[in-house]
């Protein structure tokens, strides 16, 4: 079961490339987007919902296995957040990368309160939250970019 929740928690090797692997487990949060937005609406919310949870149980197993808070390697967290990041985005390239861009952004920078949710709790649970905290953010802040983008006829 270790090796289960290491592979999940890693994004099946991404986590231990050397550079930036937060970045590696961000890029895999894009196929598995593009296989559940495919979904109805209840199986997109459900497939996100489900993810959250593998990623809060698999961070949680591998910061226990690694006996390590909150390991680098551990990058299950950073595909939860692109996720959050996606909702609703378009279909279109621009709005895929900025909201790569933008969610890097702010898991790197941990505005409030994501740094509160990093900082305060712990295990799985305080793993992943940061994450998500920084995913809401992107997702906000893509949706006001891109409404002031296409108010101005650049998209």
């Amino acid at each position: 079961m270790d090796r289960l929740f290491m592979a999940l928690a890693t994004g099946f090797g991404l986590g231990y490339l050397p550079k930036a692997p937060g970045t590696w487990g961000t890029l895999l949060a894009l196929p598995i987007h593009y296989l559940i937005v495919q979904l109805p609406l209840q199986g997109y919310v459900t497939a996100i919902a489900i993810i959250i949870v593998i990623a809060i149980v698999a961070a949680g197993s591998a910061e226990k296995i690694m006996d390590k808070p909150d390991p680098g390697s551990v990058v299950i967290d950073e595909v939860a957040g692109m996720l959050i990041a996606m909702i609703a985005i378009p279909a279109h390239p621009l709005a895929w990368l900025l909201a790569f861009i933008l969610f890097r952004l702010f898991d790197i920078f941990k505005p409030f309160p994501v740094n509160f949710f990093d900082q305060h709790f712990h295990g799985g649970l305080g793993i992943v939250l940061d994450d998500l905290m920084a995913g809401l953010y992107a997702l906000a802040s893509l949706q006001l970019l891109w409404y002031l983008l296409s108010r101005a006829g650049l998209i």
